[in-house]
């Protein structure tokens, strides 16, 4: 048997593995796809407990747009298409929600903004976390995080989200409140709040009692801003498959039932293999690309063996997650020095570490083997050596699993 998995924008990787194996695929739910033009539409018209955004923007005075950065699939691009010239009569600004991450480069911006960019570049902010002087403090959480956020999105009259909502490792899901906490909000205060990852409740899918879900809502409670969001829930080939719109809260819960239907795969048992291959963008860098391990941890047996395959473009991402697991030998020792004090990034040390300690973790990536080899994950130069690598270490009788869309998929063992 062939097999073909996405690599990188247009790539692929190939590799043949014996009929006799117990292999299967895993992919995204099959939805049905409308036309993206009249979803959009009909949702800006008829939106969850909100005005229509035409009447949402009568008596604007100005306006915030608030759009993901390019680590994020958001059709961000087909959302402007249909509400651009909507905002033509008021002095709108763009900020690029990009938490914690770098400020995108040209390419980037032409991958979220399309043909609008050149239009509208003189109006778009890139929000910087660490530029402590542009944040404004609006108290403390429930769970004590200091909240600071932008002033950009304090001091507009309204604003306008727009995101896209699957599922999310930690946060439950992406979309609706994770704009403003952590899209736009400083440095301390992601690390406060990614330091609340580390408990169980903080998980995909899970929003009940998931602290790092609670201070992203507690954010938007201080604001008190009219804010009209537009959430896209996306398919396993990017295109539109649902559009939730209005009240923050209100279109983002809708827009998880909905996304659920897509993103939320069931197995039947767990594998003795599992291959999470993610796919552009999540593919940016490791940093990014550990979702797809923590997704494919849900199908994998104790003791199995876990293969990411991701383009990783842009390398490791963040450092400090990288200096943490390159400083230790094993994983417990990583667990170990997070409990001695936390830093920004160690939340993604620790869930690949707390995976370590009971299954192996390899890789086909772009990143050198040496840098790699030091992260507590065994590097392949190809999809092929890799799995027959696998395969001779667990034997014929070894279920092998891929997980088409790890970074998105969740595996639900039945």
């Amino acid at each position: 048997m062939q097999i073909k998995v996405p690599y990188g924008k247009d790539g692929e990787k190939t590799a043949t593995i014996g009929d006799h194996l117990d292999t299967s695929f895993l992919e995204a739910n099959e939805v049905e796809i409308k036309e993206p033009g009249m979803l959009l539409n009909q949702s800006l018209d008829a939106p969850v407990n909100s005005p229509s955004i035409t009447d949402f923007l009568a008596d604007a005075r100005d306006l915030l747009v608030i759009v993901n950065d390019a680590t994020r699939p958001t059709p961000t691009k087909q959302v402007m298409d249909v509400i651009y010239d909507k905002l033509a009569h008021l002095p709108v600004k763009y900020i690029i929600a990009t938490g914690a991450h770098r400020g995108p480069s040209h390419e980037e911006y032409l991958q979220v903004f399309g043909d609008h960019y050149e239009k509208i570049k003189d109006d778009i902010l890139v929000h910087d976390a660490r530029r402590s002087e542009e944040m404004v403090f609006l108290g403390k959480s429930s769970n004590g995080t200091e909240m600071y956020v932008n002033k950009a999105g304090v001091d507009a009259h309204k604003i306008i989200i727009i995101g896209s909502v699957e599922p999310h490792y930690f946060a439950g899901y992406t979309g609706g409140r994770k704009s403003f906490l952590p899209g736009i909000a400083g440095f301390d205060t992601i690390e406060q709040n990614h330091k609340l990852a580390l408990v169980p409740e903080a998980r995909a899918l899970a929003l009940e009692g998931n602290p790092v879900h609670e201070d992203m809502v507690d954010a938007l409670k201080v604001v008190k801003k009219e804010i009209f969001a537009i959430m896209t829930v996306l398919d396993k080939n990017h295109s539109i498959y649902a559009v939730t719109a209005g009240d923050i809260h209100d279109s983002f819960m809708e827009a998880t039932h909905r996304a659920n239907e897509v993103f939320a795969a069931p197995i039947k048992e767990k594998a003795d293999i599992v291959v999470s291959v993610v796919k552009f963008p999540g593919d940016i860098d490791l940093y990014q690309a550990q979702k797809g391990i923590d997704n494919a941890k849900l199908a994998l047996k104790n003791n199995g063996i876990l293969i990411l395959v991701a383009k990783c473009r842009c390398g490791i991402g963040g450092k400090t997650f990288a200096d943490l697991l390159g400083s230790c030998d094993t994983p417990q020792e990583v667990l170990d020095t997070i409990e001695k004090g936390y830093k920004l990034g160690y939340h993604k040390a620790a869930k690949m570490a707390e995976i370590g300690i009971w299954a192996e973790m390899w890789a086909v990536t772009d990143v050198e083997p040496e840098i790699i080899e030091k992260l507590l994950i065994r590097p392949f130069a190809s999809l092929q050596e890799a799995l027959d690598k696998a395969i001779e270490t667990k034997g014929d009788s070894a279920k092998v699993l891929f997980l088409m869309d790890g970074g998105l998929t969740v595996p639900m063992v039945d």
